[in-house]
């Protein structure tokens, strides 16, 4: 029952779900950073695209008003209308320039949304991950602590009525013995060590009460005598 009890407590703290949670969570949080990076990203290049699309806007504001003060025949003065002429050539290249970075700022934008879009894709599908990690962990740990409880509520009837220096003994030797306080011996070995007794000390144990504690000469575990022990 110990055995099993230690087994069980193993294999709850060896659960493949636990690494893979460790390790999904570790990923999220660094996706999740690359994610708020990329955000940022985005929330700037918008903000400079609006800028960069008012200022187009304006220079063609300014120009609409120049032409129309021009086609409406409001300036006559011959120099007048040259410098006029020569401001509107000038808003022209200037709108044509503001219209090559409103067109780089709007790839730049499409690529840092698209970035954007992949890791937040890439978020919702580990925690997806992790909502079935969870689940089945924490269904396997509610079946290995069904189990252990039982272990243990056999282990109580089964310890009763064995004498408290022998179970003192057994219990000091199971922290001494990685779990293993007590092994059965089976075809002259020992179940602890896995060593062969020599015929000596088999004829020594054969000759002994049965009710005395026999320990292992190489390990110090105490012995089960059994029917297939070859004594």
């Amino acid at each position: 029952m110990d055995s099993r009890g230690d087994q069980l407590r193993h294999q709850r703290a060896k659960l493949p779900e636990l690494a893979e949670i460790t390790e999904q969570t570790a990923k999220r949080t660094d996706v999740d950073n690359l994610a708020r990076d990329a955000r940022i990203a985005v929330d700037d290049l918008t903000t400079e695209q609006k800028k960069v699309d008012q200022d187009v806007e304006a220079v063609k504001a300014r120009r609409t008003r120049d032409r129309d003060r021009m086609d409406q025949g409001l300036v006559t003065n011959p120099k007048d209308l040259e410098r006029m002429q020569h401001e509107l050539e000038s808003l022209e290249r200037r709108i044509s320039s503001l219209e090559d970075d409103e067109l780089e700022v709007m790839e730049k934008l499409e690529e840092a949304q698209r970035e954007l879009d992949q890791l937040q894709q890439l978020v919702a599908e580990t925690d997806d991950r992790l909502t079935t990690l969870h689940a089945a962990r924490d269904e396997k740990l509610a079946d290995i602590d069904a189990k252990l409880q039982q272990v243990q509520a056999d282990r109580g009837p089964a310890a009763e009525g064995l004498p408290a220096d022998l179970v003192t003994l057994y219990d000091r030797l199971r922290d001494q013995k990685g779990g293993v306080g007590a092994a059965a011996l089976r075809r002259r070995e020992c179940g602890g060590c896995r060593l062969t007794l020599d015929s000596v000390e088999l004829t020594r144990i054969k000759g002994l009460p049965e009710d005395e504690v026999v320990r292992c000469e190489e390990c110090q575990r105490i012995l089960v005598r059994t029917p297939e022990s070859g004594l």
